[in-house]
């Protein structure tokens, strides 16, 4: 389908249990590439019955800091990745802590993507997923863990979006070998999206495997932002580099892990 950079590539994908992780596993792995398969447990993990065959297959819920690392763990375990697919996401209509504290939907959707791009083993490609729900958020640093504000299900998931949009911008500068992009994949009906989502699901995956598979030219522009194949602007936030810095900053403060030189 696209020019690929490769005859065969191994990609990682979180959440992949299902919906558009599912759908991009189905395509990467029709494509000849190897494929981790993820799931938040063993239990989840029977839901990818025949797949599973074709797929090597790991579980951890993405709220445990110590989950995810062990998730990295194993995935080093297998061998360096060509390509991470940080698809796994939530959203929550209360405010939920993890068991280390920390807001849910900040560490299944931004947290921990941050967690398991610096324990990888050199990927060459970060795959991130975006919302345009990220867009318009002001003083997003100033109350990260929903502290103080009335607790909006939707504000939280959009600032969970540009926090881990801007991780994006902040790792294509500072690992400059690595390409780092992000996603919006649509709002597509899936569990999370529900019934009256309008974008196709059918679609909302395509772009994720051939920012992690393809060798054309424009996938090696890092740190860029797209929707259904075409380059978008992101919030201006992100490409600040000193918002950049200070979610980093937050994130390796907040999961006891420093930013590692590439």
């Amino acid at each position: 389908m696209f020019k690929k950079e490769s005859e065969m590539a191994r990609v990682f994908i979180t959440g992949s249990t299902e919906g558009v992780g599912r759908n991009a596993a189905e395509m990467l792995l029709a494509e000849g590439h190897e494929v981790v398969l993820h799931a938040r447990n063993p239990a989840r993990a029977k839901a990818f019955g025949d797949l599973a065959e074709r797929a090597q297959v790991l579980s951890a819920d993405l709220g445990s800091l110590s989950e995810t690392r062990a998730l990295a763990q194993d995935l080093n375990a297998i061998g360096p990745m060509d390509a991470i697919l940080h698809n796994a996401g939530i959203i929550d209509n209360r405010r939920e802590k993890t068991p280390d504290g920390l807001l849910r939907v900040l560490m299944v959707n931004a947290i921990a993507p941050y967690v398991l791009s610096v324990l990888a083993d050199r990927p060459k490609r970060l795959i991130f997923t975006g919302s345009s729900m990220h867009r318009g958020h002001s003083d997003v640093l100033d109350d990260i863990d929903w502290t103080r504000h009335p607790w909006s299900a939707s504000r939280a998931y959009g600032e969970s979006k540009l926090l881990v949009t801007a991780l994006s911008a902040g790792l294509a500068r500072y690992w400059p070998e690595v390409l780092c992009h992000t996603v919006d994949p649509g709002w597509v009906p899936t569990r999370m999206g529900g019934r009256s989502a309008s974008d196709p699901i059918e679609q909302a995956h395509v772009t994720q495997c051939w920012l992690a598979t393809s060798g054309d030219a424009a996938v090696q522009e890092s740190g860029a932002y797209w929707h259904h194949m075409r380059r978008q602007s992101a919030d201006p936030k992100v490409s600040d580099s000193r918002f950049q810095d200070e979610v980093i900053s937050r994130f390796a403060a907040m999961s006891g892990i420093p930013l590692a030189p590439r």
